[in-house]
C-alpha cells in the first residue's frame, strides 16, 4: 500500500547509487559505527542469505561464522549507516532464500562460484564482426 504522497516523502531518503548484489554473493558491508563522539567504519563480511521488500524498506541478511558460531545481521540498503556493499565473490544459487545454510557445517556450507567465462562474452562480438 504505497500512496503517491508516501513516495514523495521517501524519495529524498533513497541512496543515489545502490549496489547490485544477489542472494548467494559473498560481500563486505561497510557500516558507520558511532561511539560517543567518535565515528568509525566497521566491516561485516559474509554470505547474503536473503533479500526482502522494495523501496525504502528494502533489506538484506548477511551470515558469517565467528568462532564456530553463526552470526546473522540484517541491513537496510538505504540506511545512512550502510556506507557501501563490496562484492567479493558471486555465488551460483537456485533459491531466493538460503536459510538452509544455517544447518550446514564445514565444506557443505560453501556455495558454487558463479564464473563468467571470457568465451561467452566474446561470442556476440564475433557474430557482429562476421556480419
Amino acid at each position: 500500500m504505497s500512496s503517491p504522497i508516501l513516495k514523495l516523502v521517501e524519495e529524498k531518503f533513497y541512496k543515489r547509487t545502490v549496489p547490485t548484489f544477489h542472494v548467494g554473493d559473498t560481500v563486505d558491508v561497510l557500516t558507520r559505527i558511532v561511539e560517543g563522539e567518535k565515528e568509525r567504519t566497521q566491516i561485516f563480511n559474509g554470505v547474503v542469505i536473503a533479500r526482502r521488500s522494495t523501496g525504502i524498506n528494502e533489506s538484506f541478511v548477511v551470515r558469517r561464522l565467528v568462532g564456530n558460531e553463526g552470526v546473522e545481521r540484517k541491513f537496510l540498503i538505504h540506511s545512512p549507516n550502510v556506507i557501501d556493499v563490496k562484492i567479493k565473490r558471486r555465488g551460483k544459487v537456485r533459491r531466493a532464500k538460503l536459510y538452509f545454510l544455517r544447518h550446514r557445517i564445514g565444506k557443505a556450507r560453501k556455495l558454487r562460484e558463479l564464473r563468467i567465462s571470457k568465451s561467452k562474452t566474446a561470442k556476440p562480438e564475433l557474430a557482429a564482426a562476421a556480419v
